[in-house]
């Protein structure tokens, strides 16, 4: 009976205690909907303190019910149970009862105490019930689930602003303006754009609020800043492209960024609200404070991409560098630039070791808007040296945005051997290189290569470089294995070809290199000295090497020089080098840069003028391209023939068994009209050389000397004919599915085309020391010796460097002048009571220098 009445008076209490709360937790959670669905941001501050006082009232009324709450009696108990468990007679209240008076009646005593008892047994089956509060009768729309609901909602609406947007409730300031506040807005564009700041109509007291004007145009990526002090508050609502920005406090410099109601809050502290937003794109700022309301508008100038294009084709230079001339155009500058490079006859089956070129184009200036520049990189080292690829210049300003120019496809620059062991090494890198699943050909051609020992005497070390780099790619098994092999075959070519020269030049380009990054990101004087002196060192060591190189081989071949090609000495060098470093000294760095670019240009072009060799007689250019044409035949050539030995290894396997498919016979023609087609180039190739009065059986002028010496033992068309003979051989023994035979023959054509090759760089060589040209007019050297220009057309005074009388160089005078201008700049950065906006610009200019 107890534990039944405790139940009881348990049900009665929640009965009487939920009805007002869930009034009360109703009110509350209207509140918190309002709150985090931003209704009090949007208010001003007399609408929040209304708001706020209407749900204070009505959560009072609900805690009236509570107040007045009477706790259940154990009567209330009693009759609870007698109603809920449905026994009749009342057995709960029954067990309580009494007998009125004191009877003395044995039998009216015997009768109550049976009905007790009867009582008491049906009271085992007493029981309190659930409560039951009969919110239904109060809320018939069921309006308290609506609440919770909309409550879920904009709980997660209101995301991480949730407790800012209830404190906002509680912000009344504004309510009464202060005497004395200010609010300032101003829009900054981001640095690079180089833009001042666009100050916005602010609040003052006692002053009228501003208008909306029309939009502001400002770059995109700028920031607003709104700024309010004198206690009073504002509250910022935006549409659009703008963004808050988390920003650092000053408060405390070791605190991490903050969010943005962090940053309010910190400057509500310290008695100023700074807000930052990012304008992103066209949108609205609307601010409400001291009971005035203001919108900006904003109109985003988007930041274009760089533009870039090339100024003229791509130039090759005298020993395999590459010539790029561009101009390029940003709206707020250009601050890199690249130029890539993908491969046109790429086989998706190749695996190639190394990665197309990535050449870092030289700016005209820092952060170019508009202007016109050049770079010279040597790619000679490269792999694709001499392969056909598709160009893409790409510039990149501040913001990250990319600029293409229209791609651009060529060949790109090889350097040329002359000695047949380095000509050999070098194409057995390009093949090694461009896929490393050919390695067991390379080993096949290194091997060859030292099939006779003894034809390497009396000096060896050839020899054992060549067998080393055959035991080092057997044992090789990675791919950076692989490229140790292929660098070396690099360093091997070229010390053959140049001996010490190659040393030199290197040092002088990492020396040239290593100015001009000091002058671009603006160096002290003493490192540009420093580094002066090591480009002075570096060309002094690379002109004694061609000096000594030259007293070893005083008949290097060597390719034809530039039509504008002159001979420097010395004290020309060292007048450009001076007048360069005199450049950099007084402030004027680009001009300097510039001389740099140029004296790289020079001494790329100088690189082939060795001691020995004299000037080349007009019409070299085509003897040149000749001479091109017959080395990429030759390199077509060598991969038809390893397509064709792969084939024919796949002939052997099928015969083996017992097996031939359409796709090998189809195979076979492809290969059939390949050699068709290279023959016929070599044909017009021996056409062109006949109607230019050469000799393409010997690669000499008729009448030379050395046609009789050399003709004997050839073919009778010379080694171009037998090259051509040979091709005819495999053409037909490909028609006839022979395709061992036909790796015989393409071999054939390939040692005659080598031949032919060489001849015809003797040629050029000696055309080039007979003096006169074929029809009487003076040679390229005589013509040279006329003009009194330097290598790029200028006119020149006397025998030094001069200057060009058609540009406008700097004199002494205008050099003073420029450094008093920047004495001036520098002494009024200094002075601190000039405004702010004239120090910032100040700034700006002397950032270069």
């Amino acid at each position: 009976m107890a534990q039944a009445l405790k139940r009881a008076r348990g049900a009665l209490l929640w009965e009487r205690v939920w009805p007002p709360l869930a009034t009360l937790a109703t009110v509350v959670g209207l509140f918190l909907a309002v709150s985090w669905i931003g209704l009090w941001g949007i208010l001003p501050p007399l609408g929040r303190a209304i708001g706020l006082g209407l749900f204070a009232l009505v959560a009072l009324a609900a805690l009236v019910p509570l107040l007045r709450l009477r706790p259940p009696t154990e009567g209330d108990a009693l009759r609870r149970l007698d109603r809920v468990s449905g026994i009749a007679h009342r057995p709960a209240t029954a067990v309580t009862d009494t007998l009125a008076g004191a009877p003395t009646d044995p039998v009216a005593l015997a009768l109550w105490e049976a009905h007790r008892q009867r009582m008491a047994e049906a009271a085992r089956a007493l029981k309190a019930g659930w409560p039951s509060p009969r919110l239904a009768l109060r809320d018939p729309m069921a309006l308290r689930v609506l609440v919770l609901l909309v409550v879920a909602v904009t709980f997660f609406a209101a995301s991480g602003e949730r407790t800012q947007r209830i404190a906002t409730a509680f912000d009344w300031r504004g309510v009464i303006a202060p005497a004395n506040f200010r609010v300032d807005a101003w829009v900054t564009p981001p640095a690079y754009t180089g833009r001042a700041p666009v100050l916005l109509p602010g609040l003052r007291p006692g002053e009228p609020t501003p208008a909306s004007g029309p939009a502001f145009a400002v770059p995109a990526g700028s920031t607003l800043i709104v700024r309010a002090s004198g206690g009073v508050s504002v509250d910022i609502t935006r549409t659009g492209g703008l963004e808050p920005v988390a920003v650092e406090t000053k408060l405390d410099s070791k605190s991490p960024a903050q969010t943005p109601a962090a940053q309010n809050a910190a400057s509500q502290n310290s008695g100023a609200q700074e807000q930052h937003f990012s304008v992103a794109g066209d949108g609205e700022a609307h601010l409400r404070g001291a009971g005035r309301d203001l919108t900006w508008r904003f109109t985003a100038i988007p930041d274009r991409a760089p533009t870039i294009a090339l100024a003229k084709d791509p130039e090759p230079q005298a020993r395999g560098s590459l010539l790029l001339a561009y101009k390029m155009e940003d709206d707020y500058g250009v601050v890199e630039a690249h130029a890539r490079f993908t491969r046109k006859d790429a086989d998706p089956k190749e695996r190639p070791l190394y990665d197309a070129p990535d050449v870092k184009l030289i700016l005209p200036q820092a952060r170019t808007r508009n202007g016109a520049a050049q770079t010279i990189k040597d790619l000679s080292e490269h792999p694709w040296a001499g392969t056909e690829v598709e160009m893409t210049l790409t510039a990149r300003d501040e913001a990250n945005n990319e600029g293409r120019s229209e791609p651009f496809e060529f060949t790109l620059p090889q350097r040329i051997f002359v000695k047949p062991m380095a000509r050999a090494l070098i194409e057995q890198r390009r093949v090694l290189a461009l896929n490393a699943d050919a390695k067991p050909l390379v080993l096949t051609a290194l091997d060859a290569l030292t099939i006779a020992p003894e034809r390497f005497e009396p000096d060896t070390r050839i020899y054992l470089g060549l067998r080393s780099l055959y035991y080092d790619l057997t044992n090789a098994r990675t791919d950076d294995g692989l490229r140790d092999v292929a660098a070396r075959l690099w360093a091997m070519a070229v010390a053959i070809e140049d001996g010490n020269v190659s040393d030199a030049e290197q040092a002088l380009r990492q020396a040239q290199e290593a100015l001009r990054q000091a002058l671009e990101r603006g160096a002290s004087e003493e490192e540009l000295k420093k580094l002066m002196d090591q480009l002075r060192a570096a060309l002094n060591q690379f002109m004694q090497a061609l000096a000594e190189e030259a007293r070893k081989n005083p008949q290097q071949l060597a390719r034809p020089l530039d039509r504008n090609a002159r001979v420097l000495t010395p004290q020309d060098l060292k007048n450009m080098l001076d007048r360069m470093e005199q450049m950099a000294r007084s402030g004027n760095r680009d001009a300097a840069r510039r001389m740099l670019d140029e004296l790289q240009q020079m001494l790329e072009n100088l690189q082939t003028a060795r001691p020995g060799q004299q000037q080349q007689m007009d019409g070299d250019d085509d003897m040149t391209a000749q001479l091109n044409e017959l080395q990429d035949m030759i390199r077509k050539q060598q991969q038809l023939r390893d397509r064709t030995f792969r084939e024919g290894q796949d002939q052997r396997r099928e015969r083996q068994r017992g097996q031939r498919g359409q796709q090998g016979n189809q195979q076979m023609g492809s290969l059939q009209q390949d050699q068709k087609a290279l023959r016929d180039r070599l044909q017009k190739l021996l056409d062109a050389m006949k109607q230019r009065g050469m000799n393409p059986d010997m690669g000499q002028q008729p009448g030379d000397d050395g046609d009789q010496q050399q003709g004997q033992g050839q073919g009778e068309n010379g080694e171009l004919g037998d090259a051509d003979g040979a091709m005819g051989d495999a053409q037909g023994q490909l028609g006839d599915g022979d395709a061992e035979g036909a790796v015989g023959s393409q071999g054939r054509a390939l040692d005659a085309m080598r031949k032919g090759a060489q001849n015809l760089a003797q040629q050029m060589q000696q055309q080039g020391q007979s003096g006169p040209g074929p029809n009487g007019q003076p040679g390229r050297g005589q013509q040279r010796a006329q003009q009194n220009t330097d290598p790029l057309g200028r006119p020149l005074r006397g025998r030094d460097y001069g200057d060009d009388t058609t540009v406008k160089v700097p004199g002494e005078i205008d050099v003073q002048r420029a450094r008093k201008i920047l004495e001036e700049l520098r002494k009024r950065f200094g002075e601190n009571y000039r405004p702010q906006l004239e120090l910032d610009y100040i700034e700006r200019l002397l950032k270069d220098f």
